[in-house]
C-alpha cells in the first residue's frame, strides 16, 4: 500500500488533507480514485486511509499502523561531504537501513565545498530522497536531514549519544579487527549511536585524533578498504544485525 509522509498532524476523527506534491503523485503518478486505500504518516504514527472525491484531495482515517519496523536504534550518520550523487546513495540507503537522521558535515579532505546558496537547494533535494525512501521502505518515522557543519562543530554534539563510532582506514590498514565489534555489542534497544564516516580521502591525522580525543572510537571495518559511500551502509547494516538479527 503507498505510503505518504505529511506535515499536516493527523487526527483519528478528522479528515487528512494532502499537500501539493502528495495530491499529484495520488492523481498523477499512482492514478488511484476515491475509495483507493493508502497509508499516512506524521509526527511517527501512521494510519490505514481511504480516498475521498472532492477538491483538494482528502482521506478518512480508518485505523492506525500497529507494526513498528523503526531500527531499534536511534542511529545518526554523520557524513562528510563528498561528490553529490554519492551522498545521495548514503541518504536513499541509509534511510532503507533505518538511520534515523542524517549530519553532512565539512572535512578537511572533502573536496565539495557548499556555499550557503548551494546548500539550501541541495537541503531540499536531500529530504525529498529520504522521503522518497521512508515512503518506500515503509517506515515510520521520518529521518532528519541537519544543515551541514564543520568537524569541530561536529565533535561538541557528541555528548548527545551513547556512543559515537569513526570509520578510519589506517585502522583497517594496520590489521585492527575487534574495535567495532567491541564498540557495539553491549548497545541496547532504545541507545543513541553517531556513525561518522569521512570523505572519499579520509580523514586528516590531526582529524582523527580530534574525534578520538573527544571521545569516537575509531575502528577499521574489516580488511577491505571501504568507498566513502559504502561505509556507513555496512555500519547500519551490521546495528541491524547485531540489534536486530542477532538475539
Amino acid at each position: 500500500m503507498q505510503r505518504y509522509f505529511l506535515e499536516a498532524k493527523l487526527v483519528q476523527d478528522q479528515p487528512v488533507v494532502f499537500d501539493k506534491e502528495s495530491d499529484r503523485h495520488i492523481r498523477a503518478v499512482m492514478r488511484m480514485q476515491s475509495g483507493d486505500e493508502v497509508i499516512v504518516c506524521a509526527e511517527g504514527n501512521c494510519y490505514r486511509a481511504k480516498l475521498n472525491e472532492g477538491e483538494p484531495l482528502r482521506a478518512t482515517i480508518l485505523e492506525k499502523e500497529e507494526v513498528d519496523r523503526e531500527l531499534p536504534l536511534q542511529v545518526t550518520v554523520a557524513q562528510a561531504l563528498i561528490k553529490a550523487d554519492k551522498l545521495e546513495v548514503v541518504l536513499q540507503k541509509g534511510t532503507e537501513l533505518g538511520a534515523a537522521a542524517f549530519q553532512p558535515f565539512q572535512a578537511e579532505r572533502s573536496v565539495v565545498k557548499l556555499d550557503q546558496k548551494k546548500e539550501a537547494k541541495k537541503l531540499l533535494r536531500w529530504k525529498k530522497i529520504v522521503k522518497e525512501a521512508a515512503e518506500q521502505s515503509a517506515r515510520r518515522i521520518l529521518p532528519e536531514v541537519n544543515d551541514s557543519a564543520s568537524a569541530a562543530q561536529l565533535v561538541q554534539r557528541f555528548e548527545a549519544f551513547d556512543l559515537v563510532i569513526a570509520a578510519y582506514e589506517e585502522r583497517a590498514k594496520t590489521g585492527e579487527e575487534r574495535a567495532f565489534f567491541d564498540a557495539v555489542k553491549e548497545l541496547k534497544p532504545g541507545q543513541s549511536v553517531l556513525v561518522i564516516v569521512g570523505p572519499e580521502g579520509g580523514f586528516s591525522p590531526e582529524e582523527a585524533d580530534m574525534l578520538e580525543d573527544s571521545g569516537a572510537v575509531l575502528c577499521g571495518l574489516g580488511p577491505r578498504i571501504l568507498r566513502a559511500e559504502t561505509a556507513p551502509l555496512y555500519m547500519l547494516s551490521a546495528l541491524s544485525y547485531h540489534i536486530e538479527l542477532s538475539r
